[in-house]
């Protein structure tokens, strides 16, 4: 109950503040290409539930994959270039702060991944055969592997099990100090450090 109090009350404060922001993103997305503003997506939810999250669309609407099987690469060209500028600021996951306001995701938890999602040319479940143990909580916007370093694309299968497994150990050892550890680590790190493709 107080880890859903402070996923409404920080999402709400933050949609609120960001509001501007949003409106800026979503005009400059309009004139960077033809297309909607936002994306969604199919992802995995708590308890294996599938839920559509939503993103600020960083990718041409002709060239862009619904299923997000196909993981993005160094140079992609199907990413925009106010996309490139999102994805290297976190920009295009703000939208996610609906999912938490709805309940689909929270603030700290697992990251969601795409339906299908390949690690190394593996699906996930096929290469950690504990996978979906880490679908016992809700996703959330950052987690545990994501402040380790674990984020981006997964094309080597080592990396796709640590990543896994700092999921199962929060699973395993979730409490509230925890996310507010993962939160401010979060703030710290990884605000303005994406990926960028």
């Amino acid at each position: 109950m107080v880890k859903r109090l402070f996923d409404l009350v920080v999402s709400f404060a933050a949609i609120i503040a960001l509001f501007p922001l949003f409106l800026i993103v979503a005009t400059l997305i309009r004139i960077d290409s033809p297309g909607p503003i936002f994306f969604t997506q199919t992802r995995w939810g708590q308890g294996g539930k599938k839920i559509k999250i939503f993103k600020f669309r960083s990718m041409r609407t002709d060239l862009g994959d619904e299923s997000g099987v196909q993981q993005t690469v160094a140079n992609d060209p199907r990413i925009t270039k106010i996309g490139a500028f999102m994805r290297r600021t976190n920009i295009d996951e703000l939208p996610q702060l609906i999912n938490v306001v709805k309940g689909d995701m929270s603030l700290i938890g697992p990251r969601c991944h795409a339906v299908g999602m390949l690690a190394g040319g593996m699906l996930y479940e096929e290469l950690v055969p504990e996978y979906h143990m880490r679908h016992l909580m809700k996703p959330g916007l950052s987690g545990l592997a994501q402040i380790r370093g674990w984020r981006g694309p997964t094309t080597r299968r080592g990396e796709a099990r640590a990543r896994v497994m700092c999921d199962l150990y929060y699973v395993a050892n979730f409490n509230l100090l925890l996310d507010v550890k993962i939160f401010i680590a979060t703030i710290r790190s990884e605000v303005g450090r994406g990926t960028g493709f």
